[in-house]
């Protein structure tokens, strides 16, 4: 047995499987939709494959999900907390084997697919402490001998889409708030990365089974114009969390929107560092090569523009491309590897079309720019002297292409970084204390995320992720991000014996 069929079978994946359940024992086993095959972005060869599910298979998980809900949702929160943690320790258990699926899936390097993992292992720990925390509130009211206080509900099944890029923690980021705010979760993973979901529902739904709970947890893998349009338009699924393209976002958004349903709406980012005069290059460079190369540039939250002061400009290009000559691309299994490959041809594509627009432009190359002759998806990270106003720089291009753009003054900076339509992450490297604080200020970034002297990229668990403008505005993982999966109601509790009207209205004498 080769080592990647020992990983397989650890993980409960077979050569073929089963794209749609509602608990471990009740994988549907619908042939009509076809195969989808599973690449290894790496070689180019099938990894396994898996029976797409069809819009039959869809309703009976749907079903199986709401029937789940109404008795999820009576569990006490605190029990639903210690099932969540539960499920992290038996991710704990495997996350070195799921760690190497979601890069032999994905094509991360292997310290990201661990490093993925254990957000998976971190938001379940997050999970635990807020399912003691779902606060409501007292208030006074205006009338004599009334109570009034407002206090939150399981919202109903949770829709999660997940992207090809994150294959497992943001489906986690969904799921395990979800689950401890007592609902039930329906997930549709990136047709590419279909393996990676099925591991994770073999693990969670184990464990739940032999907990006394099925039907928390549900998976439905399949097109998006058989699975994904039908979830969207689906009244008993009252909350969409979509993480994708702006274009495809806008779409979710104004389907879930005309059936009143709710959106977490996570989409592009163009995320940009500002390097400013007084900025220490010893921490911006490693910054600039982690958030630009990593995940080979297909992070919502990678490096795509540097704004630098133009007294800097020479400086910073020479370290940068000494530095981009020293990362090894290559097998992301390999430990000493730093980039891995794009996720697919199609990705391939992208990076070339973009490549074809920059030059049009008028960019200049200073760095890259080729694709690897390899088996495998495999290009070269780029480098770029670009200006912000380029069409090409003004859209999100999910490769490893970072562009360079000098400035002269802080507000020409501060403009061209909030001039782009996506608004996810941002950083700026300063150690003028000024500088800083305008730069977190209500005029400096107008991102979801700003940050001084660290990267763009790197969630940590606690704090609320998402962005603003065509980002979409959602906000999951943390803080108060539980309140999205729940309804709020407010309450009036009357402990008089006498009706009194809000506002000291009158209204007639009934009890005569």
């Amino acid at each position: 047995m080769t080592d990647q069929q020992s990983l397989l079978k650890k993980l409960g994946i077979e050569p073929i499987n089963y794209g749609a359940c509602s608990g471990p024992d009740e994988w549907y086993r619908t042939e009509s939709e076809g195969l989808l095959e599973s690449i290894n972005p790496a070689t180019g060869d099938v990894i396994a494959s898996v029976y797409q599910c069809s819009t039959e298979d869809y309703e009976r998980v749907v079903k199986k999900s709401v029937a789940a809900f109404k008795e999820w949702r009576k569990v006490p929160a605190p029990v639903r907390g210690q099932l969540v943690r539960k499920m992290g320790d038996a991710l704990r258990e495997k996350k070195d084997l799921l760690g190497s699926l979601v890069t032999l899936e994905m094509g991360k390097i292997k310290a990201e697919g661990d490093g993925e993992v254990q957000e998976m292992i971190d938001i379940a720990d997050f999970a635990v402490g807020q399912s003691r925390m779902l606060y409501g509130k007292t208030m006074h009211s205006e009338r004599r001998d009334h109570r009034m206080y407002e206090q939150w509900h399981p919202l109903g099944p949770v829709g999660v889409i997940t992207a090809f890029n994150f294959p497992v923690a943001v489906w986690a980021w969904n799921a395990f708030i979800a689950a401890i705010a007592g609902d039930t979760v329906i997930w549709k993973p990136s047709s590419t990365v279909p393996l990676t979901a099925i591991a994770v529902q073999h693990i969670c739904n184990d464990l739940l089974e032999k907990e006394g709970y099925t039907g928390i947890f549900s998976l439905v893998v399949g097109r998006g114009s058989t699975v994904g349009e039908r979830m969207i338009n689906d009244k008993r699924v009252p909350l969409i969390s979509f993480t994708g393209s702006t274009a495809m976002g806008r779409h979710v958004s104004e389907t879930v929107a005309r059936r009143f349903g709710k959106t977490i709406l996570e989409l592009g980012g163009n995320n940009a560092i500002i390097v400013d005069e007084t900025a220490d290059m010893k921490l911006v460079i490693p910054a600039v090569v982690f958030g630009a190369v990593g995940t080979a540039g297909q992070r919502c939250t990678t490096t795509r523009r540097i704004i630098v002061q133009k007294d800097r400009y020479d400086d910073l290009v020479n370290r940068l491309i000494s530095a981009y000559k020293q990362v090894n691309i290559g097998n992301p299994l390999d430990e000493t590897t730093l980039m891995g490959p794009l996720v697919d041809a199609a990705a391939v594509e992208v990076y070339q079309r973009a490549l074809v627009e920059i030059k049009k432009a008028g960019g200049e190359i200073l760095y890259g720019g080729n694709i690897i002759d390899n088996k495998g998806y495999f290009v070269e990270p780029t480098i770029v002297k670009a200006q912000n106003d380029w069409e090409i720089v003004q859209n999100e291009t999910f490769a490893p292409i970072l562009y360079i753009i000098p400035y002269d003054t802080l507000d020409e900076a501060l403009e061209i970084h909030n001039n782009v339509p996506q608004g996810l992450s941002s950083a700026m490297f300063t150690t003028n204390l000024l500088h800083a604080e305008r730069f977190l200020s209500c005029e400096g970034s107008d991102c979801g995320i700003a940050n001084i002297n660290i990267g763009t990229s790197g969630a940590e668990i606690g704090g609320a992720f998402g962005g603003e403008k065509e980002t979409g505005g959602g906000r999951e993982s943390g803080s108060d991000a539980w309140k999205q999966y729940m309804r709020r109601q407010t309450n009036t509790i009357n402990w008089s014996s006498e009706l009194p009207l809000a506002q000291g209205i009158k209204f007639g004498d009934f009890d005569s």
